[in-house]
């Protein structure tokens, strides 16, 4: 098992910044991808980012591409996600989601098994 803990939600004004991260513990070894995922009231769980644990590699909803930055902490188990630009469309609670079977649905959440239990992020105009 993978446990996995979100810190850093808030409430902002639109324009502003904000990091999450997330911490993995217990059976990690093996994790091979490690996501972020939202979900609005009403609207289904939707792909935030995603970045390969042993390559680096990156991937981005196309709705935060350029604002928002996913990066990992090997040494400390930890994945962050720096949002910058906020909108008020980005209000959500915010996952973080972890995968040890290299699926290839990085960007659904079928794609991983272990999930933390979100933090909330509220964006005002």
């Amino acid at each position: 098992q993978v446990q996995l803990v979100e810190s850093g939600g808030g409430f902002l004004q639109a324009g502003g910044s904000l990091r999450l991260s997330c911490t993995a513990s217990g059976r990690t070894f093996g994790v091979d991808r490690m996501g972020w995922f939202r979900q609005a009231p009403g609207k289904e769980r939707g792909f935030v980012a995603a970045i390969n644990w042993n390559s680096g590699s990156t991937y981005y909803a196309d709705s935060v591409k350029g604002r928002f930055t996913i990066s990992r902490d090997s040494a400390k188990n930890t994945v962050h996600l720096q949002m910058n630009s906020l909108k008020p469309e980005d209000t959500a609670v915010y996952y973080c989601a972890a995968d040890k079977t290299a699926s290839v649905n990085y960007n659904h959440p079928t794609g991983y098994d272990y999930w933390g239990q979100g933090t909330q992020v509220t964006v005002s105009s």
